[in-house]
């Protein structure tokens, strides 16, 4: 059986992984998921403790993470030392790391792909015909996305879930 610090190690590995294959650095996925498990807040010497890492690679994370709005730094009375908390919410962790990917990764893209469509529009009708359509639909793919991504972001989780529950359900009707 398994104890809960092979557990937490499980988890916090497993995040760091993940984290690599969305984007972002595996040791700040890893400092994001320790803070995630830790029911009090930790200084950055916690942290270096747990995860067996150098104090760069923890400040380096902790400053992408508060700048992604994701960690917190927190003062405790009597306390010299900072330390840090995650939010633990999943629901609002999860817009939070949306909102981000959407501003860092979807935004370039729709503005290159308006900007690509924008040139190709110049062109003559017989030239570059093909890849004006190809452009218009992956711009059309893109925003489609941004739209649905503003539409679930206005919605509290309940009404998500229940959206969610509503469309798998009409999927087996038609199935």
């Amino acid at each position: 059986m398994a104890t809960l610090d092979q557990i937490k190690e499980k988890v916090i590995l497993h995040w760091g992984e993940m984290g690599s294959l969305w984007g972002i650095n595996r040791t700040m996925a890893q400092v994001h998921a320790l803070l995630f498990l830790s029911d009090e807040p930790l200084c950055a010497n916690d942290i270096m403790e747990e995860l067996q890492i150098s104090r760069g690679n923890v400040s380096m994370a902790l400053r992408e993470l508060i700048s992604w709005g994701l960690v917190t730094r927190l003062h405790i009375k009597g306390e010299r030392r900072e330390y840090y908390t995650t939010e633990k919410d999943v629901w609002t962790m999860g817009r939070i790391i949306a909102r981000e990917r959407k501003k860092r990764e979807v935004d370039p893209t729709i503005n290159m792909l308006r900007e690509s469509m924008a040139e190709l529009e110049t062109m003559p009708p017989s030239e570059g015909a093909y890849e004006r359509e190809q452009v218009k639909n992956l711009l059309t793919f893109f925003e489609t996305g941004v739209d649905v991504y503003k539409d679930l972001e206005a919605h509290k989780p309940n009404s998500i879930l229940k959206l969610l529950g509503a469309a798998l359900k009409v999927k087996k009707l038609s199935s």
